[in-house]
């Protein structure tokens, strides 16, 4: 148990000591959604007990897949430190995974699973008493299977097959997720769900308090050989990962090339197609941009095909827009890819770097994105001026936007070539990136909306809208990026290489603790009313879509609908300016 007890104090201690500046921030916005879910469990543990094994079911699909979407999930221990100490695989592994248990995840999750004990309380003492190592099992179960999938993904990632069928199985299951409405009324849930639901490994721990010893005695022995099982799994990827790393050698030199000579052909060429060829040459064979474009095409196809379980299709014409809003998400911290290569690119003078990367995208994206909504919006027979409004001004506003979050908000990545094992772990910041992505989702529709408006409001001139703001963005949000890149290039190069901002007395990480909070809270949270309770509900009643979900407007009184999503709008665009707006005041201040 030495092993364990280092690890976890190791753990603690650099917990303790980075618990500062954003990450504080992060950290405690996690903490606070993450009581709040688990506080929603037991409520629901109280008052729906048979709905218990669904909410473990999402709580171990978010253990599975929330890592991926963070970048590879928590390594404040990465195996590669501890290759050489010459701790057996297996050892290493629950040395690892006792550390896994410090954390804010972890405690938010056995929180949850103290539904396990209001369960056995109502089936008796006995219950009471099973439904202690019930949670202990299932904690670990959830840990294991985190660590198990993330491991699996970062070998699959090596490949360019499995990145994209690592892309289309993750936004299928988060897209069945945010549709979840859908399998609800199919699948007539009312107040019960499915029964094999109940004999998944997330709900054993609900078979075994349920008052049954022999029942409880099968679930937990299940429950056991299961860790067991997922240990020995995590110990053999352990091992591959760290001897992969061990003997990965340097990158061979690439072949076909002259030595000491020059290119042929010595014609100037324009700086713009310069970059445009090397970032199509990336967008094809960088498999982390390959998951990730795969991953937002996926996403779009599966939302929108989604409701064609209740046999209505109106939903597959909105696929190309959906795509496109998240393949701007995925893509918006861009610069990051580079690391510390940036300084070539800073050291060209009034290099276009932005305008290729800006043509690169929309070559990468556009014609996916235009094939897809022309042939299902044809198949669906429209709304046609509504779709192709939406397609022509995300793809602008999103050609502006990337660029222009990626040097704004840059988030510090991996040298690719100093990737780790996990080669999820491209960014060195646990929390910020996937904040990156929500933000760029709601101002890709801020870009979107008054093309759509004008194109609900008065049809076709709607198109000309979107064209025109389309354009205005690309070319606008483009200058302000170049801007940016030339006239605070090296901190963004500092940036890459220490993980840190320059230390000036203007930096936002030097908010006081409060404001820090705030922040977060506001980027954390901001999406949640101006997206799902704002504009999400106000297109649904636009378009005439009969289903409520869980978009709270639309349980009220009529009258009240179109002022609660108005005011969940103006709630959500309230909190991303303060988030904006505190920072600024603070580098104003002397």
């Amino acid at each position: 148990m030495a092993a364990e007890l280092i690890m976890v104090r190791m753990k603690t201690a650099v917990l303790r000591h980075s618990l500062t500046g954003r990450r504080a921030g992060i950290v405690a916005t996690g903490g606070l959604l993450g009581i709040a879910l688990a506080g929603g469990t037991i409520v629901l543990a109280l008052s729906a007990p048979a709905l218990l094994p669904a909410a473990y079911a999402v709580w171990m699909l978010g253990w599975m897949l929330g890592p991926v979407f963070a970048g590879g999930g928590d390594e404040t221990l990465r195996p590669e430190y501890f290759a050489l100490l010459g701790l057996p695989p297996r050892r290493l592994a629950r040395a690892l995974l006792a550390s896994a248990f410090v954390g804010v995840a972890p405690a938010a999750s056995l929180l949850a699973l103290g539904g396990l004990l209001v369960e056995g309380v109502r089936h008796g003492a006995g219950a009471a008493v099973v439904a202690v190592p019930a949670m202990v099992l299932h904690l670990a179960m959830f840990v294991l299977l985190s660590k198990v999938a993330v491991a699996v993904l970062a070998i699959v990632l090596r490949s360019r097959l499995g990145a994209v069928l690592a892309g289309v199985i993750n936004a299928t299951i988060l897209a069945a997720l945010g549709q979840g409405w859908v399998f609800a009324v199919a699948f007539g849930v009312n107040g019960t769900v499915p029964q094999f639901v109940r004999y998944l490994p997330s709900g054993w721990g609900v078979l075994a308090v349920q008052g049954d010893w022999r029942r409880a005695v099968m679930a937990l022995a299940a429950m056991a050989l299961l860790v067991a099982l997922l240990l020995a799994a995590w110990a053999a990827l352990l091992a591959r990962r760290t001897s992969a790393n061990r003997t990965n050698g340097r990158a061979p030199t690439p072949t076909g090339r002259r030595e000491g000579g020059q290119p042929k052909d010595r014609q100037a060429v324009p700086q713009s197609r310069v970059v445009l060829g090397k970032e199509l040459r990336t967008w094809s064979r960088d498999l982390l941009r390959t998951h990730q474009l795969t991953f937002a095409l996926a996403y779009g196809l599966a939302f929108a095909a989604a409701p064609l379980i209740l046999g209505w299709p109106g939903m597959l014409c909105w696929a190309g827009p959906i795509f496109v809003a998240m393949a701007a998400g995925m893509s918006a911290n861009l610069y990051s890819g580079d690391g510390t290569a940036l300084w070539l690119t800073l050291m060209i003078p009034d290099a276009k770097d932005v305008r290729g990367r800006q043509l690169a995208w929309l070559a990468t994206v556009g014609p996916p994105a235009t094939a897809l909504t022309v042939t299902l919006t044809a198949l669906v027979d429209g709304p046609w001026p509504m779709v192709l409004a939406l397609l022509v001004a995300l793809l602008g506003g999103g050609a502006g936007l990337v660029p222009l979050m990626s040097v704004y908000a840059l988030v510090p990545g991996t040298d690719p070539h100093r990737r780790p094992g996990n080669p999820l772990r491209s960014t060195d910041d646990d929390g910020s990136a996937s904040g990156l992505v929500y933000a760029m989702l709601a101002l890709c529709a801020l870009t979107a909306a008054p093309a759509a408006l004008v194109a609900w409001l008065y049809g076709w001139p709607g198109v000309a809208v979107g064209l025109l703001t389309g354009l205005s963005c690309a070319w606008g949000l483009g200058h302000l990026a170049q801007r940016r890149l030339s006239t605070h290039g090296p901190e963004l190069l500092h940036l890459m290489r220490t993980g840190r901002p320059p230390t000036t007395a203007k930096t936002p990480q030097n908010l006081p603790r409060r404001e820090q909070i705030i922040t977060a809270i506001c980027w954390g949270f901001g999406a949640i009313p101006l997206i799902p309770q704002g504009i999400v509900p106000g297109i649904l009643k636009v378009t005439g879509t009969g289903s409520r979900g869980w978009f709270l407007a639309l349980y009220l009184p009529e009258w009240l609908q179109w002022p609660t999503i108005v005011c969940m709008t103006l709630l959500g665009l309230t909190m991303y300016g303060l988030g904006l707006w505190i920072p600024r005041r603070h580098r104003r201040q002397p």
